[in-house]
């Protein structure tokens, strides 16, 4: 008895201990779960006034207003708990009219694809009493005909346009809110007036094509016509979380417009609607039957609506300028590249009433160039080997801009300002990731900086930099992050075999011992212009991994961003190639640490970085025991023409490129142990791509594993899903490395 107690003893005081130990260790479901996230300030928006930003609560019940000086809440100025006819217990959105006049917000909102949805929209009134309270507190529904699509006011405040069913809708609010239709064409897969179809949504980013004149006097929108766009179709079914027992017994489909590289697009033009006289014209703008109007924008002249353009290999990008009664359109700037335009352009693009900015990578690397309305260059705005990253605004008053950029180091973005004069001064103080809101008047901003080692610290600042108010420093999460001992990432470089310097990330289990011998897991996305080598904290799947022995390692190739035009674009035409051989390249310079076993090295991505997955498993060099493709693209043929077509140009221009870079054509080469996971139903790429590639691999007789995930879309969330696939995915790993 006695011997049996003490052995019960034993095994209690092991548990005990081993509990008190694992409770400190990473648990997978936590990550999934968002337990280390840092906290952020989110769904803020700048007031018009300039010196006020809102905020909405977590919960979507309340919208408060601060002050951009001190950082202060100053009113609620919306509560649903209070508001007067509000049928909605808690919205998603919101947006205030140009004058500050009035919001409109969004509840019950039904997600389309990735940006869009449909929402029923509410106008809530922001005028004031004489004591400065606010009047009415009655919310008034937009539209009784059905949920609406990105609502727009007009400059005044007056007037709302919105889309519904495709067709524009327009709303007077001093007629009693009276609803009248503008376009009368629109149709589910044919004509969609004001909106952007599938593809501009998901490559341009394009999330509305409608716009209010500046004198409030007319409508400008895109019509598409994409009746002759081929239509792709993929079957949905019952499942679960959510259920959709309307397929319960009989699987049903879903069918929208989609090109695939080399396949037919939208015809696009642009037309305006005169409100009073109720005309619409078409205007005359010189763009192809298979180019592109990545967006229109009014300026601040009336008479200017300025109206971008691309040729269909989008190596040509043309600005005009556009008289929306006259039609006639003037070319005010054209950029051309030997390669292709990027598209974080377009949102670059701001007016002024003398001037507006522009992005070109004329001398090697993204700058900002300054012009006049007449289309002269007046100045360039930044010099040098290192891009400009996002153009924030011009105040003005002083003449200064305000830009970020990754000058000095392409892991690290800062915040800077530019005078004048010339004089430029950094403005965000830590080296990381800074990135900025600024108020209307250019006179503050809300900055958010992150590194390695460091979560999200948001602080509020004036326009010379100086930090205002911290107004979240999450050092509770620090804190359990340093408690907890989570492995820490570290940065470096090396130099391949044909003299490529590339940097990486590395990250180690937190006992690393430097005479050991440690399996490795390569993460990568590869894509064109993408960064994932960036001096930012994060807490992901793959700290998890970390801290179960892995050494994982993340390594930018050639074709990503950061560091100019030569090696983003050196990809061109040829797609997958050279991010597979910078994959193998950093495999083969991991063999040569002495603490890496080198042969236990695996690799995985998601998308992009599943395709490059596929791409360096099968390269020829057999040095990945094993491999994960998330959601890949296996056959550029089978991806969307803007994004496909930027890049390698159509499949009959570019026969060879398409043949060289398909998943396909290397197959027979394919070594290790390969993991496919895709959504059925994928919108964007489709799964399409994993069943034709995993038939390829049977005919073959190449072995692989599979996983499928019933009626979830590209990023294959929703109930358990995340925690289901990332199980998953470690099981395969522990398995087979």
């Amino acid at each position: 008895m006695k011997k049996l107690f003490f052995l019960l003893f034993i095994s209690v005081s092991i548990a005990t201990t081993y509990a008190q130990q694992s409770s400190k260790k990473l648990v997978l479901k936590d990550i999934v779960n968002g337990e280390y996230r840092p906290e952020t300030i989110r769904n803020i928006v700048p007031m018009p006034d300039g010196e006020h930003y809102a905020q909405m609560n977590q919960e979507g019940t309340r919208i408060t207003k601060y002050s951009f000086k001190t950082g202060l809440p100053v009113e609620d100025i919306f509560d649903v708990t209070k508001a007067r006819d509000a049928d909605f217990k808690k919205f998603d959105s919101y947006s205030f009219a140009p004058n500050g006049s009035k919001m409109l917000i969004a509840a019950n909102s039904q997600p389309i694809y990735r940006h869009s949805y449909t929402a029923d929209y509410y106008i809530y009134p922001l005028n004031r009493s004489l004591e400065g309270s606010l009047t009415n507190n009655k919310v008034e529904r937009l539209s009784e005909g059905g949920q609406q699509q990105i609502p727009v006011f007009s400059p005044d405040g007056n007037m709302i346009a919105f889309v519904r069913d495709n067709n524009i809708h327009l709303v007077k609010l001093l007629y009693g809110n009276s609803e009248s239709q503008v376009t009368e064409d629109g149709k589910i897969n044919a004509i969609i007036n004001g909106h952007p179809d599938w593809v501009y949504e998901e490559e341009f980013g394009m999330k509305s094509a409608l716009q209010f004149s500046p004198d409030n006097s007319m409508i400008a929108y895109i019509r598409f016509d994409e009746s002759n766009v081929p239509t792709f179709d993929f079957q949905l079914f019952g499942g679960s979380a959510p259920q959709m027992t309307e397929y319960i017994d009989y699987p049903g489909s879903y069918s929208y417009k989609y090109p695939k590289a080399g396949q037919k697009n939208s015809n696009v033009e642009v037309r305006t609607f005169d409100i009073k006289s109720k005309v619409t014209r078409t205007m005359q703008v010189p763009v192809a039957v298979d180019g592109y109007i990545p967006r229109i924008q009014f300026t601040e002249d009336p008479t200017k609506l300025a109206v971008m353009t691309l040729n269909r290999h989008q190596n040509k990008f043309d600005l005009y300028f556009v008289d929306p009664r006259s039609t006639v359109a003037k070319l005010a700037l054209r950029d051309e590249s030997p390669y292709y335009i990027n598209d974080n352009i377009y949102d670059n693009i701001k007016f002024y009433p003398e001037a507006f900015s522009f992005i070109s990578e004329k001398d090697g690397f993204p700058h900002l160039y300054w012009y006049s309305m007449g289309g002269n260059l007046i100045k360039q705005i930044t010099k040098g080997d290192f891009e400009m990253k996002r153009f924030f605004g011009y105040d003005e008053k002083d003449g200064s801009f305000y830009y970020a950029s990754n000058e000095g180091n392409p892991m690290r973005q800062s915040i800077y300002k530019t005078d004048k004069n010339g004089k430029k001064t950094m403005l965000s103080k830590e080296e990381g990731i800074n990135n900025a809101t600024f108020s209307p008047t250019m006179k503050y901003y809300i900055n958010t900086y992150t590194n390695l080692n460091t979560p999200i610290v948001t602080t509020l600042n004036d326009n010379t930099g100086k930090t205002l108010k911290t107004l979240i420093d999450n050092k509770e999460l620090k804190n359990k992050i340093t408690q907890q001992s989570i492995p820490q990432k570290e940065f470096f470089s090396f130099k391949t075999d044909n003299g490529t310097e590339l940097n990486g990330w590395m990250m180690k289990p937190t006992d690393f011992n430097g005479n050991k011998k440690y399996p490795v897991i390569m993460y990568q996305y590869s894509g064109p212009g993408s960064q994932q080598v960036l001096d930012s904290f994060g807490v992901s799947w793959e700290t998890y991994m970390a801290s179960l022995g892995y050494i994982i390692v993340c390594v930018d190739g050639r074709g990503t961003g950061g560091r100019g035009v030569d090696f983003q674009k050196s990809t061109y035409m040829k797609l997958g190639i050279q991010e597979a051989d910078d994959q193998v390249a950093t495999a083969q310079y991991l063999s040569t640490l002495p603490y890496i076993d080198k042969g236990r090295i695996g690799i995985w991505g998601w998308s992009y970085g599943g395709y490059t997955t596929l791409m360096s498993m099968s390269q020829g060099t057999p040095i990945f025991k094993a491999g994960v493709a998330v959601a890949a693209p296996t056959d550029w043929k089978y991806y969307d023409t803007i994004y496909t077509e930027r890049y390698m140009r159509t499949p009959k221009e570019n026969a060879n490129g398409y043949n060289a870079t398909s998943a396909f054509t290397r197959a027979n080469n394919l070594n290790g142990n390969l993991l496919l996971i895709h959504g059925m139903a994928d919108d964007n790429v489709h799964f399409q791509n994993m069943v034709e590639y995993a038939e390829h691999l049977v005919q073959l007789d190449k072995q692989f594993d599979m996983q499928i995930y019933t009626n979830r879309d590209h990023g294959i969330y929703g109930g358990n899903t995340r925690n289901h696939l990332y199980t998953k995915m470690t099981n395969f790993f522990l398995n087979n490395l």
